[in-house]
């Protein structure tokens, strides 16, 4: 659940204080200059009470009497809340960023946990309708072109798809764990430069399987998709460190 509008005073006002509080700018435990902060951010104090309320609501940030509001430790924040997700991905500055975060190992693992399990659920409970969204994903995907915001948006949707499929109401609320890091993951490699190799075989690959409602070929597949996912992303990683980056 985001709980609030990205766009508009409010959202930039919320994001702004999510990006010096995930840039380490205002540090876990540190009380905030409310009077400060607003005449910084140039908002009303009703404006910015009520951001802090959206991130409050995300574990960030909490306020007590005497006290103040102050950052609350990170092992309270909501990690898996997409804006905390998101934010952690778009604000990181120094060796976390770009390729070289580590939330996306983080993501490789959970993804490596849970969608070879999805799939084979997918194989065994698929419907008619749950492979037109698939065959309609990957088509997608194929017109798409091979960098840009329509490859991202295809892949997402191939992968959103999949989980649904698994009819699995838990597994499909995954989705926002996985699409966030994904898409995060999908804009690194897709719009840096680097050819990534084409997506549309290896997906083709777990998409027949799960037509064919083959469960242990739907896993493998799946398996073969991620570590070439996976290759992607230290290929991107190395040529970063090339860079100098």
């Amino acid at each position: 659940m985001s709980g609030y509008a990205r766009r508009g005073v409010h959202g930039q006002t919320v994001e702004a204080i999510a990006h010096r509080v995930l840039s380490g700018r205002v540090a876990e435990g540190d009380t905030l200059d409310l009077g400060a902060l607003q005449a910084e951010l140039g908002v009303s104090l009703t404006a910015l009470r009520e951001s802090l309320k959206v991130l409050a609501a995300k574990g960030m940030v909490d306020a007590r009497q005497k006290r103040g509001t102050f950052v609350r430790p990170r092992a309270d924040w909501h990690l898996l809340d997409a804006d905390v997700l998101r934010w952690q991905f778009e604000f990181a500055r120094g060796p976390a960023a770009g390729a070289g975060n580590p939330l996306l190992r983080d993501l490789g693992e959970v993804r490596g946990i849970v969608e070879p399990a999805a799939v084979r659920l997918a194989a065994e409970r698929r419907t008619e309708e749950d492979l037109a969204v698939l065959d309609e994903a990957l088509q997608a995907m194929a017109r798409a072109s091979e960098v840009g915001d329509e490859a991202v948006a295809a892949d997402l949707a191939f992968h959103r798809a999949l989980l649904a499929a698994s009819h699995n109401e838990m597994l499909e609320r995954m989705e926002t764990v996985i699409a966030t890091g994904l898409a995060f993951r999908d804009r690194l490699v897709h719009t840096t430069g680097h050819r990534p190799q084409n997506p549309v075989p290896s997906h083709g690959a777990v998409l027949d399987a799960v037509r064919a409602g083959d469960a242990d070929a739907a896993e493998s597949a799946m398996r073969a998709l991620l570590a070439q996912s996976a290759r992607d992303l230290e290929e991107l990683r190395h040529e970063g460190r090339g860079r100098g980056n």
